[in-house]
């Protein structure tokens, strides 16, 4: 079981009170974009072995997004942060290469 913590209105609870929403971080294309790059935007995942970054809502409390950093492999929570950043902020960044000294964003 899983247990995050709202980086909104503060809860910790297990995943259930949560819903995943898939991938965090993704390059969304408007229109007048190649069909190439909608199509990679709809349909190619990363499912990596490892860290990856996730996107929640806090389904039964305050109803926002946020994003969090786990490992598939062990199920760590490296920590969670707002939805609005295109990266993840220094702390969650420090928290993985504590544990994973090789680790660095983007690479992947």
């Amino acid at each position: 079981m899983l247990l995050l913590n709202c980086p909104y209105c503060g809860v910790s609870a297990e995943e259930t009170e949560f819903h995943a929403e898939g991938e965090a971080h993704l390059k969304r294309f408007g229109p007048g974009s190649e069909d190439q790059d909608f199509e990679s935007y709809l349909f190619m995942r990363k499912n990596p072995k490892g860290v990856h970054f996730e996107r929640w809502r806090h389904a039964n409390g305050c109803g926002k997004y946020f994003l969090a950093a786990r490992c598939t492999m062990t199920l760590e929570i490296f920590g969670t942060y707002s939805a609005q950043t295109h990266e993840p902020p220094k702390h969650v960044q420090d928290a993985i290469r504590a544990k994973r000294p090789t680790w660095e964003w983007g690479a992947s």
